[in-house]
C-alpha cells in the first residue's frame, strides 16, 4: 500500500514539473533553418555549384580515359606484348588517380559544409541566447526530437528572420 502512495507521489510531482515547464519550452527546426535561411541558402548553391563544376571536370577525364582504353585496345595486336602491358598499366594508374581526384572532391565538399554548418550554429547561438532572455524560455529543442508538439511553441520563422538580419552569407572555402 506505501508503495503505491509513493509512486502515485512522485507522479504528481513530475507531471507538475512537466507542466511549468511545458509553458517555457519552444521548438525550432534547424534543417529549416539550415536550408532556407539566406546564408544557408548561399551556401548550399556554392556548394552544389563546385560539386557539380567537380564532377564535370572528371567526367571530362573520364571520357578522355576511356577513348585512350579503346585505342590501347586497338593497338593490341600491333604492338608488342611489353608495349601493350606498360599502355594498360599507365591507364590503370590515370583511372586509380581519377577515383582518388573524385573522392577528395567529395571530401573537400564535406568538409567545406560541416564547416558552413558549423559557422551558422556558431552564429545562431548567440542569437537563440537573445531571444531566450526576451521571450523569457528556459528550453529550445530541435524539431526533429520531438514526437507532438503545438505549433505555437514552433520560434523557427522568428529565429531565421533575426538570423537574416545578422547574417547574409557564410564564407566557403
Amino acid at each position: 500500500m506505501t508503495f503505491k502512495k509513493t509512486l502515485a507521489i512522485i507522479f504528481f510531482l513530475f507531471l507538475g514539473q512537466t507542466i511549468v515547464m511545458a509553458d517555457t519550452t519552444h521548438y525550432l527546426d534547424f534543417k529549416f533553418i539550415l536550408n532556407e535561411s539566406e546564408a544557408g541558402k548561399k551556401a548550399q548553391t556554392e556548394l552544389k555549384n563546385k560539386l557539380e563544376n567537380g564532377f564535370k571536370n572528371i567526367k571530362n577525364k573520364e571520357s578522355k580515359l576511356q577513348e585512350e582504353e579503346k585505342k590501347i585496345i586497338e593497338q593490341k595486336k600491333i604492338i608488342s606484348p611489353e608495349d601493350y602491358k606498360n599502355k594498360v598499366s599507365e591507364l590503370r594508374k590515370k583511372v586509380s588517380s581519377l577515383q582518388k581526384q573524385r573522392n577528395n572532391l567529395l571530401q573537400s565538399v564535406a568538409k567545406s559544409r560541416s564547416k558552413a554548418r558549423t559557422q551558422l550554429l556558431n552564429n545562431l547561438n548567440p542569437i537563440l541566447k537573445d531571444y531566450m532572455k526576451e521571450k523569457n524560455i528556459k528550453i529550445i529543442v530541435d524539431k526533429k526530437n520531438i514526437l507532438l508538439a503545438d505549433e505555437s511553441l514552433d520560434i523557427t520563422k522568428d529565429i531565421i528572420s533575426l538570423l537574416n538580419k545578422k547574417i547574409k552569407s557564410l564564407k566557403i572555402n
